[in-house]
């Protein structure tokens, strides 16, 4: 797909509705708010942020390379764009500290669309669907809801909508945050915390290769994932369209059944 230039953006939108989302978001034609979209269109390349430590969604194989579903989406999003997909892992809470500062321009790494960034960042439209799903270790009773977490030593990523979920709907659990997975689940398997709070598809794909842990109760709190960027209408517009386009042909479903063996795209 080819980028829209700004007068073509603007028409579509219409002058007066452009206008208003300009104003909604601080900027205005000329501004930082459309940099974004002009850096990519002139580099020819999308700079993703991703930590490259979460399986499935985005991991090094035993090659080293980055590989798993974002991977693969990161790559079809930018190819769909006409540019290259450039990545830059970091740890998760360094993530959207890198989008501000402009190291990189948009976060593929299942952050949830929450009002709460969603007064801060634009976000494209989802391109996952999922759930909070508990994991314990294998034959530990007593956790499986929401509410037996009340109480008890729970680990979840740092700065992840897991933390904030928790802290907001389990205030008596104690709260253990983390840089990284591998660390949370050394933690979970010697008894030093009691359960981890973690994304139901990367759950099922866990459990499933890692006898010590299993998913507890059924997932909960329902949530769209989307592609986060700094407030530009032009580069929000172009994504959306991007994901809509891949959605249309079907390589969106094709790699989701790839790493899921179903379709958790919608």
């Amino acid at each position: 797909m080819r980028f829209p230039a700004r007068r073509e953006l603007l028409i579509a939108l219409g002058f007066g509705a452009a206008a208003a989302v300009l104003a909604a978001c601080g900027g205005k034609a000329g501004d930082g708010a459309e940099s974004g979209l002009k850096r990519v269109e002139a580099t020819k390349t999308l700079r993703i942020g991703l930590e490259g430590t979460y399986p499935p969604f985005n991991f090094q194989d035993k090659d080293g390379q980055l590989a798993g579903f974002e991977v693969d989406f990161a790559k079809a999003l930018a190819a769909q764009m006409g540019v290259k997909a450039e990545f830059h892992p970091s740890p998760f809470a360094g993530l959207l500290g890198a989008l501000e500062s402009r190291r990189i321009d948009v976060v593929i790494n299942q952050i949830t669309i929450t009002p709460e960034r969603a007064a801060k960042y634009d976000f494209s439209r989802p391109y996952t669907i999922s759930g909070i799903q508990i994991i314990v270790r294998k034959g530990q009773t007593g956790i499986a809801a929401p509410a037996d977490l009340a109480g008890k030593k729970v680990g979840v990523g740092l700065g992840t909508n897991y933390e904030t979920w928790l802290r907001k709907n389990a205030p008596t659990a104690v709260v253990r945050t983390y840089d990284d997975d591998p660390t949370k689940y050394q933690d979970l398997k010697a008894g030093r915390i009691d359960a981890v709070l973690n994304d139901r598809l990367v759950a099922a794909d866990f459990v499933k290769t890692t006898p010590d842990f299993v998913a507890s109760g059924p997932p909960f709190a329902s949530q769209g994932m989307g592609v986060a960027m700094l407030r530009d209408p032009a580069m929000k517009v172009t994504i959306d369209q991007a994901i809509e386009a891949l959605r249309a042909n079907g390589q969106l479903a094709a790699i989701s059944i790839k790493w899921f063996g179903q379709d958790v795209t919608k």
